[in-house]
């Protein structure tokens, strides 16, 4: 039986072959010629306020990013990205005034 494969979503080729699986059993592609991995036709949710949220929190009380996407249901790929934009955001030096 021949099954069709997905063009690579970075460079359109059609060199991809399988390559494993992710954690919810759907089939993960690589394309041969420029490496990019992916999944065909992902399941991009959007995280709703309660979540984010309770992720804020069990961030202060320095929870590990592993813990906290587990607990959570986010992938770790997306918490690391979001911590690096809420460092990003975050002024590099504080400002403290003499006490008076």
């Amino acid at each position: 039986m021949l099954t069709s494969r997905p063009d690579c979503p970075r460079c359109g080729s059609n060199h991809i072959v399988k390559n494993g699986r992710i954690h919810n059993k759907k089939p993960k592609y690589k394309c041969q010629d420029c490496g990019r991995q992916f999944v065909e036709n992902p399941n991009n949710k959007s995280i709703d306020k309660h979540t984010l949220d309770y992720i804020n929190k069990m961030l202060l009380e320095k929870n590990s990013l592993a813990g906290i996407a587990r607990v959570t249901s986010v992938s770790k790929k997306w918490l690391q990205d979001y911590v690096n934009t809420k460092y990003a955001s975050v002024p590099q030096q504080v400002k403290v005034s003499s006490k008076h």
